[in-house]
């Protein structure tokens, strides 16, 4: 499975989005992504774990706990299959779009 491939399908799980989500302020501690969660903190541990997998979540050890924040560099992995959706469809708005004004200006001339 490609990179972004992997991003997406960590990213079909609800709770593994809004364990994302949550990490959108800044890095935190499991329990505190678990937080409100209705899932245990061990199975935020797991979702995190395909997270990393997925180089969407980075760790990072600090004394005796672990903290995880994105990771910029799969999200930009993510970010430019994506983006290149959003060329092609802009693309073919573009021809649409003058295709339709060309066919305006003939109707105007009749």
């Amino acid at each position: 499975m490609s990179a972004y491939g992997r991003a997406l399908h960590a990213l079909a799980d609800e709770t593994r989005r809004s364990v994302f989500e949550r990490l959108r302020t800044g890095p935190r501690p499991v329990g505190e992504l678990a937080k409100d969660l209705p899932v245990s903190r061990p199975a935020v541990s797991q979702h995190l774990r395909v997270l990393r997998e997925a180089k969407l979540v980075r760790e990072r050890r600090e004394g005796n706990r672990r903290l995880y924040s994105i990771d910029p560099e799969g999200l930009l992995t993510l970010r430019e299959y994506l983006d290149g959706y959003w060329g092609e469809v802009l693309a073919a708005f573009k021809s649409a779009a003058e295709r339709e004004a060309k066919g305006y200006g003939d109707d105007e001339r009749e």
